[in-house]
């Protein structure tokens, strides 16, 4: 059974022969900004953690769709879900007619996301980056201001306004001009804070500098909000520090600004909480307006939009929705994806998988001078590669080397940060152990092969 199974390479080399076929009709067929195969990998099917390509191969993921798999692939009482929910019918635009799919997904979004305020409302589109945009259009609308601040190490998504919310501009080569009244602050990057400084020295560093924006781009009365990653995916796996956080919203307080806590990578169990933001109301700091998605649904496409009723409210009928916002087929997805995290319990999970991982890679780092930092939150970890320990320079060749050798040995890794030096792991919560020791045992493999490959 796959999705039990260990990983195998049974073709020898990646890709096998169908693989190659299909991968030679994709670069005829898309577009070459879609990208090369750099995951020379065709899905035939999966199941829970596992896939197995066109050939036989079989994958132990540890992208998971970039976040989309938090309870695996091919869930069976999910696909049975969506499957009923076809039997009745596919489609329905909720401007127009109402569907209680619709509405039993918001009623229970309401209930247990953590943004400030007793009355919550939400309401959906298809992307992470139309839940973001849709955030800014309502704080627009609810504070009659109209600029926003962004952070470096941000990705926000691909859209015109989210391209240029988004930090590294690899995203958005030759696509503007872009809005204006976006402005960046500099996050809180604490393993490349300035030298010999302590924690609080840094947070103090990078607030110092929040303030100067005020100063040197826009007036705080003009902000309408500020959208931040509790913990940035692409940005390099960084959690922002409580003591940030607090401070932020001090300042978001004092000058009329809501917080938008992006959550599209970091939701639904990822960090060892249902949203990562609950570590933050759990010190009495909640985000006005929460925006979600991947995990959301499982795998069908779905995200949502979540503030209280009086910031919802603000924005004018006609200015929200779409045509496929809400699709009935990926409301009954997400009713049941979210069943399952609470029924499993796997926010507990999570934090059971990131402990055993951090253990392992503090481990390795003892063994591998290149490894520089290990970060994250629950299940959420992010692995940093230097050349040096000392000055910090950053080492992507030694990241993309691991990931052309993982994928020959059946494991699928990831890079991020600003510098693609991390890798980042976004494991399915249902990975067995023994397939986590498998991908452990992988991955130190790797690690060894790599570093006789480039460090001298």
């Amino acid at each position: 059974m796959l999705r039990e199974a260990l990983p195998e390479i049974v073709t020898g080399v990646v890709p096998g022969p169908k693989s190659k076929a299909l991968l030679e009709r994709k670069e005829k067929a898309l577009p070459a900004a879609l990208g090369k195969a750099v995951y020379p990998v065709c899905i035939a099917k999966g199941e829970g953690a596992m896939l197995e390509d066109l050939d036989g191969n079989r994958f132990l993921d540890w992208i998971g769709g970039v976040g989309v798999l938090n309870i695996g692939y091919s869930r069976p009482e999910v696909v049975e879900a969506v499957k009923e929910q076809a039997d009745k019918y596919f489609h329905t635009i909720i401007n127009v007619i109402t569907h209680e799919g619709y509405v039993e997904l918001a009623e229970k979004l309401n209930s247990i996301v953590p943004v400030r305020g007793e009355e919550k409302k939400t309401y959906f589109a298809n992307s992470g980056a139309e839940a973001d945009e849709n955030a800014i259009k309502i704080a627009r609308a609810y504070t009659k201001r109209s600029n926003v601040i962004c952070f470096s190490g941000a990705f926000h998504g691909r859209t015109n306004l989210t391209m240029a919310l988004t930090a590294k501009k690899a995203y958005s080569v030759d696509m503007g001009p872009f809005p204006s009244g976006i402005y960046r602050a500099e996050y809180p990057y604490l393993y490349r804070a300035p030298k010999g400084y302590t924690e609080e020295e840094a947070v103090t560093y990078y607030i110092d500098k929040l303030y100067r924006l005020f100063d040197e781009a826009s007036p705080a009365k003009d902000i309408a909000c500020m959208i931040i990653e509790p913990l940035q995916g692409e940005g390099g796996f960084i959690p922002a520090p409580i003591s940030w956080v607090k401070a932020v919203r001090k300042i978001c307080d004092e000058n009329g600004i809501l917080m938008i806590a992006d959550e599209v990578q970091s939701g639904f169990c990822r960090t060892g909480k249902m949203f990562a933001s609950d570590y933050w109301a759990e010190a009495g700091i909640q985000p006005d307006i929460i925006t979600m998605a991947k995990s959301l649904g499982g795998g069908v496409p779905v995200s949502g939009i979540c503030a209280r009723a009086e910031i919802m409210d603000a924005a004018l009928p006609g200015t929200i929705g779409g045509t496929y916002c809400g699709n009935p087929l990926a409301c009954a997805s997400a009713l049941k994806v979210i069943e399952i995290y609470e029924k499993e319990n796997l926010a507990d999970r999570s934090m059971e998988i990131g402990r055993k991982v951090r253990a392992a890679y503090k481990e390795f780092a003892l063994k591998y001078p290149v490894i520089g930092d290990i970060r994250g939150l629950g299940g959420m970890i992010g692995m940093e590669f230097v050349k040096d320990k000392e000055t910090k320079e950053p080492f992507p060749e030694f990241v993309s080397a691991m990931v052309r050798n993982a994928v020959q040995r059946g494991l699928l890794i990831e890079n991020a940060g600003t510098y693609g030096n991390v890798i980042r792991f976004l494991a399915p919560l249902v990975m067995t152990d023994e397939q986590l020791a498998a991908g452990l045992a992988i991955f130190e493999e790797c690690l060894k092969v790599t570093t006789k490959q480039l460090c001298k």
